[in-house]
């Protein structure tokens, strides 16, 4: 309480003059002790969301008071005649948000209500009742990693195939890292050749950098990305087969219609964004109103079979899905547009916009965009190139969505898919197993930008 109170002294010094009120949502007080102090939080945010596990805090906790703090600041210091710059700036970054939350909302409520019925477990159960061998399986899992992912999430994806892959053959240990390994690969280059295929192409869509069809321009780069780090893997595995695994899971009545549903959902937000110019959130919450609809049955069907067997069911609500969704990632996606927000108010991105894409050029810049994304998430990286708007074609803000998209495969904690299964598969994946890998990563890496640069234009 201390520090706030030293940090509003020193910002009550410094008032924001009527020039930069007037710029809008740039302050241009980068070489100013308020700017310092902002990007001061920021770091210190950020190194507790990389020591999350160590420090036992969720992630959202630090960048959520980091945001409030350097708003406060922002806000402090333009009293007067830029609070309403302030106020406005504000207002924007949190519209941008909460297009993304309601979007992420209604795709959480959906995965997990498949999950609740059974439909990620049936697949699993499919896949371990055959006599696979450890070939097979590595690239039957990646394959419906790589495609299920654009759909789905990159880090959902990785979790229900690495269940799979531990069920199977979580017995031989070199296969099952080089599988789980596989998995994170294949799911982060998956989700980068489709608008809902990760967050960071989700901004780009919503931003209007890229149209829907775009992003299909990026299926080659996002394939080569996967397949050459797995065919070098490919002869590192071992030769035979697991025991086929025991037990039966079947789709829980509804499931089906879930899915179906979903499916209609993307439908009606590709038609409402690309035809229709609404927000994305607005076809995913006409979705959740069929999704509500569809629950009604799902309940009323369970009801008629309890009353018949007299026994007590408990009903069946959506409501109670959307409280079971990851509430914690979406309140650290807030605080992630909050700080690089704020720090775009104070102009930090136009002086590293400037300093990168000026000196490097798109192409060099977006590349090293990527490789930054192994070590810091892809999501504030993507937001701050949004922030920073670089005069790029339609090509390069392809590449930085590729990039930032599978640069985060280059290492074990460069994605949300890598970070879960090194704490889910029981030290079969770990960051040492992930790094010896990288090399073979690597190449896929250039390899996706090099084929993209080729087919769709430098």
């Amino acid at each position: 309480m201390r520090s706030f109170f030293l940090l509003a002294a020193l910002a009550g010094l410094f008032p924001v003059s009527a020039s930069a009120a007037d710029a809008g949502a740039n302050f241009h007080l980068t070489g100013h002790p308020v700017g310092w102090f902002a990007l001061a939080l920021f770091v210190l945010a950020y190194l507790a969301v990389v020591l999350e596990e160590r420090i036992c805090i969720a992630k959202s906790k630090p960048v959520m008071l980091a945001a409030a703090l350097i708003w406060g600041l922002i806000a402090w210091q333009a009293r007067g005649e830029g609070t309403a710059a302030a106020r406005g700036a504000f207002e924007a970054m949190f519209l941008e948000y909460a297009e993304i939350f309601f979007f992420l909302v209604v795709a959480m409520t959906y995965v997990t209500a498949m999950g609740e019925r059974n439909v990620f477990e049936a697949l699993r159960a499919q896949l371990t009742r055959r006599r696979l061998g450890y070939r097979a399986l590595f690239w039957i899992t990646g394959t419906i990693a790589f495609f299920l992912s654009p759909v789905l999430d990159n880090l959902t994806t990785a979790l229900v195939m690495s269940a799979v892959v531990l069920a199977v053959g979580g017995g031989q240990r070199r296969f099952a890292t080089l599988a789980l390994i596989n998995l994170v690969v294949a799911a982060n280059a998956g989700g980068a050749w489709s608008a809902f295929g990760d967050i960071t192409t989700l901004m780009v869509w919503q931003a209007h950098k890229a149209e829907f069809f775009d992003f299909f321009r990026l299926f080659p780069p996002a394939l080569a990305n996967w397949l050459v780090p797995a065919f070098a893997m490919h002869f590192a595995l071992p030769e035979g087969s697991p025991e086929p695994a025991p037990g039966h899971a079947g789709v829980k009545p509804g499931g089906i219609g879930i899915c179906l549903t979903f499916a209609l959902t993307i439908a009606i937000t590709v038609v409402g964004k690309q035809w229709l110019g609404m927000p994305a959130a607005y076809g995913m919450l006409a979705g959740l109103a069929l999704l509500n609809l569809l629950a009604s049955r799902i309940d009323l069907r369970q009801r008629r079979y309890a009353l018949a067997q007299g026994i007590e069911e408990e009903p069946y609500s959506i409501f109670r899905i959307i409280a079971n969704a990851e509430w914690d990632t979406l309140l650290f996606f807030y605080g992630v547009f909050g700080c690089v927000g704020g720090l775009a108010a104070l102009g930090y991105l136009e002086l590293a916009s400037h300093a990168l894409y000026g000196t490097l050029g798109p192409t060099y810049a977006n590349t090293a965009m990527g490789v930054l994304s192994a070590v810091i998430d892809n999501i504030p990286i993507m937001y701050a190139v949004l922030q920073m708007n670089p005069p790029m074609d339609a090509a390069q803000w392809l590449l930085i969505t590729l990039t930032a998209g599978v640069g985060g495969s280059l290492l074990s904690v460069g994605s949300a898919a890598g970070v879960a299964l090194m704490g889910a598969s029981d030290g079969r994946y770990t960051f040492m197993s992930h790094l010896r890998w990288s090399w073979a990563i690597a190449l896929g890496y250039v390899a996706s930008i090099a084929l993209h640069l080729a087919l769709n234009g430098a």
